[in-house]
């Protein structure tokens, strides 16, 4: 019988592990905490409620969760963290051009990343999502920015990030979860994802956050492979750089809706498409290096193009 156990015990730690594997929250009593417990359920698992077969409604495209790229539904640190959202919106996003609430900018993530569409602001979902925001952020002092453990820092390259090198990298250390191809790997009932999509047409949105380099680099850094921890990242600065711009070299699909930043000189120095109002190459924006356009810009106008957390 030992042995049976200790058999079982080394199958489960052997595996890697998945999203799924976070603990679960203690929830509050009352109908306040099933209103949080909804919320979190819907942003753990969106494919299962607003997927494209999903309970609530068939809202999504695709079969990605917010926890895909919010790891542990958002209160990891460093993991694309949640825990200081809720006190920083309304917020002026240079992307949109416009002032959003937190409502729209769940919307604006359900567009696309899940190739969605926007969600009633005042319906029981998006109020129970809210509801989870905001019981995280408890306690938390409301800020003016991004805070710091939202994604871990990261030095710029003084060269451009290498997708061929990249490719070796994701091959030994990723594809093994994500696929060699990349489109991930779904579960026996092909509901949802084990492990999500990096690219295609079932990954998330061209212009989404994720597709600038240096918030891929940084989230890699911090949470990939998946049992990585920002104290103790697995991949040197030069393979979280080279690795993100493998993914980011691939297509997916395209943005819909009005062009990203109306204001040219609000685009971020990593936004990968164009058109921009400096002269740097799209390669440049894309792949780096990003110092010179950073440089530009903080003696041209010291707009956002110049802020590295910008458009998150």
């Amino acid at each position: 019988m030992k042995s049976i156990f200790l058999l079982l015990l080394s199958s489960i730690f052997s595996r890697p592990l998945r999203a799924e594997d976070a603990p679960r929250p203690d929830f509050p009593s009352g109908p306040s905490g099933l209103t949080i417990e909804y919320g979190y359920e819907l942003l753990a698992h969106t494919e299962k409620y607003l997927g494209p077969q999903g309970t609530v409604l068939h809202n999504n495209k695709n079969l990605m969760s917010c926890r895909n790229c919010h790891i542990d539904v958002g209160i990891r640190e460093h993991g694309n963290s949640w825990l200081d959202t809720h006190g920083l919106y309304p917020q002026y996003r240079s992307r949109e051009g416009v002032v959003q609430t937190l409502a729209e900018r769940i919307n604006t993530c359900l567009v696309h990343n899940n190739l969605g569409r926007e969600l009633p602001t005042n319906g029981n979902e998006m109020k129970s999502m809210l509801s989870y925001f905001r019981w995280i952020a408890r306690g938390r002092p409301i800020l003016d920015k991004d805070p710091d453990q939202r994604l871990i820092s990261l030095d710029f390259l003084a060269r451009a990030a290498n997708p061929s090198d990249g490719k070796t990298i994701y091959m030994n250390r990723c594809a093994s979860c994500h696929g060699g191809d990349g489109q991930g790997r779904l579960t026996a009932d092909k509901a949802s994802y084990i492990y999500p999509p990096l690219w295609g047409e079932k990954s998330f949105m061209n212009g989404a956050s994720l597709s600038r380099l240096s918030l891929l680099a940084r989230f890699v850094k911090a949470n990939m492979p998946y049992t990585s921890k920002a104290q103790k990242p697995t991949l040197t600065d030069d393979e979280a750089w080279d690795v993100a711009a493998f993914v980011a070299s691939h297509e997916r699909p395209k943005w819909k809706g009005k062009p990203a930043f109306p204001d040219l000189s609000e685009k971020p120095y990593d936004f990968p498409f164009g058109p921009y109002a400096d002269s740097f190459s799209a390669e440049q924006h894309k792949y780096g290096p990003f110092k010179p356009i950073l440089d530009y810009w903080v003696k041209r106008k010291g707009t956002q193009a110049s802020d590295p957390t910008t458009g998150i």
